[in-house]
């Protein structure tokens, strides 16, 4: 039986200090998620990002619900943009 957790033992975490991006490199190539059942089985999942696979901020995310959204949206900029715009290539 779990112990019932008591809301004023929680203390409040300060984050002031986090470094924004900090495990970015380490989480393109990858994260592994184990899941213990109550049988005392555990189920290990590996999920590798696709090639190219770009996250967006959740406020953006809060306005496309799939791949197809963003793609559409963003071509729709696209047309927007000059024909002499030159390409920009990542860094």
């Amino acid at each position: 039986m779990k112990k019932a957790i008591n809301t004023d033992e929680i203390k409040p975490v300060d984050f002031s200090g986090g470094i924004r991006g900090k495990h970015h490199v380490a989480s393109n190539k990858g994260y592994t998620v184990k899941v213990h059942h109550e049988d005392g089985t555990t189920i290990i999942h590996k999920f590798i990002p696709e090639k190219g696979a770009i996250l967006l901020d959740e406020d953006v995310r809060n306005y496309f619900p799939d791949s197809k959204t963003v793609n559409s949206a963003l071509r729709g900029l696209i047309k927007l943009l000059p024909q002499s715009r030159k390409r920009v290539r990542a860094a």
